[in-house]
């Protein structure tokens, strides 16, 4: 059955980066994504080039969201970025609070990612589709789970209209988010993110800076690989692949890709689960 696929980049660093992204793009553009989003650095470090690469996205007749960080912004500085975006085409935005510069104060007239969606809805009304974060296996910085939902469901009474997740390989964490949401009256789509395992190396440091629990199991295996980069990206495509299996067979609204600006990965588990067309 046919399922909305989507696909994260992160905006690249080098003119070489930039012209890998592209040929990587054009591969995965074989998926047929609803829409492919570009992210932000801390602190909106990287806007100039998310921007730009959302501008090539959409040139290249594929719909873009840009994400969108809120993290010591001013409201006229966000309403200005809203109205670049507006001319570029852009129809979607993934709004996040953002994360802190080091040695930063919160300041800014945002302290909320729901502060954020309430203004971009007030502002420009329904001329975006709002995307927002949530995060099955609890943010890093949320006092409790009991919170941390609280603060999703503000953000979905503020008008977001769907959520993409941090990663997670845990599916029981994702319905038990999904339920607990709902039960909060928080009831718009919850797309679940992928991330799929082709570094351990990588993938522990990013679990350990996001918070995203990695399976004692996964960890184990992983560890006893080494460094057979074949067998982790051979084990990784197995267990992520069985993931996405569960987890369409629960009826899932759909799948986001986080590609890491690679596409072999992605691409194999879309082909294993019989979704590329």
């Amino acid at each position: 059955m046919a399922m909305p696929l989507s696909i994260e980049f992160f905006p690249p660093k080098t003119p070489e980066g930039a012209v890998k992204l592209r040929a990587v793009r054009q591969q995965l553009y074989a998926l047929k994504p609803e829409f492919c989003s570009v992210t932000y650095g801390a602190g909106g470090s990287t806007q100039q080039g998310t921007f730009d690469t959302v501008g090539e996205i959409l040139a290249e007749g594929v719909d873009a969201a840009s994400h969108f960080s809120c993290v010591g912004a001013t409201k006229a500085s966000v309403r200005e970025q809203l109205a670049t975006l507006k001319s570029m085409g852009v129809k979607r935005l993934v709004a996040l609070r953002g994360d802190l510069p080091s040695g930063y104060g919160l300041g800014g007239e945002f302290h909320f990612a729901s502060d954020l969606v309430a203004f971009i809805r007030e502002d420009c009304g329904s001329d975006f589709h709002i995307e927002v974060a949530a995060y099955p296996e609890v943010h890093p910085q949320a006092k409790s789970p009991e919170a941390d939902v609280q603060a999703y469901a503000a953000k979905v009474k503020a008008g977001a209209d769907a959520a993409i997740t941090q990663y997670f390989y845990n599916s029981d964490a994702y319905f038990r988010f999904v339920d607990d949401a709902y039960h909060l009256g928080a009831d718009v789509p919850v797309v679940p993110g992928i991330m799929p395992i082709s570094s351990s190396s990588q993938l522990l440091r990013f679990s350990d800076a996001c918070g995203a629990e990695i399976p004692r199991w996964i960890r184990l295996r992983l560890q006893a690989y080494g460094d057979d980069t074949a067998s982790i990206k051979a084990f990784g495509l197995d267990v992520v692949t069985d993931l996405c299996d569960q987890l369409r067979n629960a009826g899932v609204p759909g799948l986001h890709f986080y590609s890491m600006n690679q596409s072999a990965a992605t691409l194999e588990i879309v082909r294993r689960l019989g979704l590329a067309s």
